[in-house]
């Protein structure tokens, strides 16, 4: 297959490039209509009680949206509950919003108790008519805040937000911080690879390559959205793996071409060379990367489904693009890219350094992996939460009427509150009646339904991840009364339910499908099961970090002021999203470096020599891709959404982890610790291998030309 693609892109390069160019015009154009239908999914669990519950509820009883004025004054601590200039103004504002076409309901916060807080603040809440349109309640809600944001004076602020508000705003945020990203990474990454390849076009390949990998992730998203809800976050996290993982491929390549264009004058046997040789690594690299994120389509949330299979369908493309697109480009121009220099030294304090691992394996094993452990050990506290208002910067104005509601209305509680339907409820008043007096709930409310059924909305103390929110869900489940529970808390605990139950089997086809690929990489038993524990050892490390910095707050406020002090817990998609990202990368480098390794053994060097080879003619490359990764990566951190900061920095802390620690330290001690055993097969295992297998020897005659993997 890899021969052919290298064949069409020499004998038609005019026609691959084309091809990729409707690609990008295509993907750019259609593809950007994504943003319009991303929403939140969050922790939603088709089947579970509390997804049952509340699609029941939307059919019985359609609740309506709610968004949230607060206003205060310009002066801190200023008390004007009862400053008659402010509620003349207020006053005829609640006339004026009754009369809004789409508004249902507008209380008098004058005459509705707890409206004032503290007295330094007015809310006003507006509900919009149960069942509207969509459109129509967009109208609606635009006219609303025009007229809740004219009652500002110099002495008084308001604030709107609440209900779809905050939706719309993470939209918002998602598309920007896209965008800002692409903008930053972009020159810095070419500047970089300038400086790599010293020539500006073969530096500008990866970012062409990169480019089609951004068009064509808007483009996936936007058919997979016909098909699957997906997450405002979908944009961003697809386009920072896409927009890495093609810059690495293509360094990769570019890089094997310029060696390759130094033992040989002709171009098209130098594609050929280079797509049989790097092309095979990138295949597989992009194959086990591809696999390490099908694991997320076990789960039954939409969210990992969705972006399972959409971050899947973006690995593929730019593996398609790395092996068609580039090899088509270099047939085309690759005259003009000047050959590597013929550089005995090149590598030569990669291979030093791994010689002098591999001389003390234990020691460097036994501290690495001491060092992992200590830095994992925070994920024995992790706390995972559906996510609120507090995801969005400081600067938005949801998240300012979240931090406001919290400073002066201290009575209430910051817990979305839990919807608990109780069949046959109209019989049962005594039992309504001791659900409202659990311990824990701080307001309550209870409304009788047609069919006989009662509703009650229980408002629990602390937070809705804490340990009275979900202690309350599963104290009503637990008691088997004929009580179905809904709302955030009770996600939360269903969506971890989940994760727990699917953990194994989405564990299993990750690790069985890697651990295929890896044997028919490199013919051992031993080098794939070493490679997954290593990785879990970074993975670990880096759950660790984002615990330490995003739940518990240790310099979290570098990242915005929104986040000093820390959240208490990660948004509950990214852990799982981000170590199957993180999976994957790290069996990327996993490749570029066997591969290697595997070549230098089949020149008939001994084990121990074998790994220090490897290490040698792969450092370069690993640590330039390596370094490109994080700054994709880094320039997503830019942004204002929690959970896209929770996701950059997790995955940059992982890449840097995995590409000095594990790859350069502790892959190596292993290797040379198991010297020759490392590559130990049963004798069938073996013959499976000769047979299918892809790992081939290179020529004797250009091995001393060829410093890569």
């Amino acid at each position: 297959m890899l021969r052919n693609a290298a064949e069409l892109a020499i004998r038609r390069p005019r026609t691959v490039v084309a091809v990729w160019a409707v690609v990008l015009v295509v993907g750019l154009g259609l593809g950007g209509s994504v943003f319009g239908r991303l929403g939140g999914l969050g922790a939603n669990v088709p089947g579970s009680q509390s997804q049952v519950t509340a699609d029941r509820l939307d059919k019985i009883d359609p609740g309506a949206d709610t968004i949230d004025a607060l206003v205060v004054s310009a002066t801190p601590g200023r008390v004007i509950a009862a400053d008659p200039g402010l509620r003349d103004r207020v006053t005829a504002a609640v006339g004026d919003l009754r009369k809004i076409p789409g508004v249902a309901q507008v209380p008098d916060p004058y005459q509705t108790p707890g409206a004032t807080g503290d007295g330094q603040a007015v809310a006003i809440p507006v509900t919009f008519v149960s069942g509207i349109a969509a459109h129509d309640e967009h109208v609606a809600s635009l006219a609303v805040q025009a007229r809740l944001h004219a009652i500002a004076t110099p002495d008084f602020q308001v604030k709107v937000g609440g209900g779809p508000l905050a939706g719309d705003a993470l939209n918002s945020i998602a598309q920007s911080d896209a965008s800002k990203a692409e903008l930053i990474s972009l020159p810095i990454v070419l500047l970089l690879l300038v400086v790599v390849f010293g020539g500006l076009l073969a530096a500008s390949l990866p970012l062409v390559l990169a480019v089609c990998g951004i068009a064509s992730t808007l483009l996936v998203l936007f058919g997979f959205s016909f098909a699957t809800d997906l997450s405002v976050y979908s944009v961003q996290i697809t386009t920072m793996l896409g927009l890495g993982l093609g810059v690495d491929y293509a360094l990769l390549m570019v890089t094997r071409f310029k060696q390759e264009r130094a033992a040989t004058p002709d171009i098209a046997d130098c594609v050929r060379r280079t797509v049989s040789a790097a092309g095979r690594t990138v295949f597989f690299s992009g194959l086990t990367v591809a696999v390490s994120l099908v694991g997320l389509v076990v789960y039954s949330a939409p969210f990992l489904r969705s972006m399972g299979l959409a971050a899947t369908a973006v690995v593929a493309v730019d593996m398609l693009a790395a092996v068609t697109l580039l090899p088509a480009l270099l047939a085309k121009y690759g005259h003009r890219i000047k050959p590597a220099k013929a550089d005995r030294s090149e590598g030569r304090w990669f291979g030093k350094f791994a010689a002098g691992v591999a001389r003390r394996p234990l020691p460097v094993l036994l501290v690495i992996v001491a060092g992992l452990v200590t830095v994992a050990t925070p994920v024995t506290a992790l706390s995972l939460s559906p996510g609120d208002a507090r995801e969005l910067p400081a600067s938005s104005e949801p998240r300012q009427v979240y931090d406001l509601t919290v400073a002066h209305f201290p009575g209430q509680s910051a817990t979305g509150p839990l919807y608990v339907l109780v069949d046959g409820g109209a019989t049962k008043p005594a039992y309504l009646a001791h659900l409202r007096s659990l311990p824990g709930v701080v307001q309550s409310a209870q409304k009788m339904l047609p069919d006989g059924s009662a509703v009650l909305q229980l408002t629990p103390a602390g937070t809705v991840d804490g340990k009275v929110a979900t202690g309350l869900v599963q104290t009503i489940r637990a008691e088997h009364q004929g009580a179905s529970v809904t709302g955030d808390s009770a996600h939360l605990v269903d969506f971890r339910q989940m994760l727990v139950d699917r953990l194994p089997y989405a564990a299993g086809v990750v690790f069985l499908s890697v651990f295929v690929l890896l044997f028919l990489f490199t013919g051992s038993l031993l080098v794939p099961l070493k490679a997954v524990l290593t990785n879990l050892l970074s993975i670990g490390a880096s759950l660790g970090a984002m615990v330490w910095v995003f739940q518990q707050g240790h310099f979290a406020g570098v990242f915005g002021s929104g986040l000093k002090g820390g959240l208490g817990a990660l948004d509950v998609t990214v852990p799982p999203l981000m170590i199957a990202v993180a999976f994957g990368l790290s069996m990327d480098y996993e490749i570029f470096i066997l591969g290697r390794i595997r070549e230098a053994r089949l020149a008939g060097e001994e084990a121990r020599q074998a790994v220090v080879t490897g290490v040698r003619y792969t450092g370069r490359v690993v640590t330039c891709a390596a370094a490109l990764l994080v700054i994709v990566f880094a320039c997503f951190m830019t942004g204002g959404a929690a959970p896209i900061l929770e996701f950059g920095f997790g995955l940059t802390f992982a890449v840097l982890i995995d590409a000095t620690l594990v790859r350069m330290m502790l892959v190596p001690a292993v290797l040379a610790l198991l010297g020759e055993r490392a590559w130990w097969a049963p004798r069938a295992l073996r013959g499976l291998h000769a047979r299918f297998g892809v790992a081939e020897a290179p020529e004797p005659a250009r091995e001393e030309l060829l410093q890569s993997v």
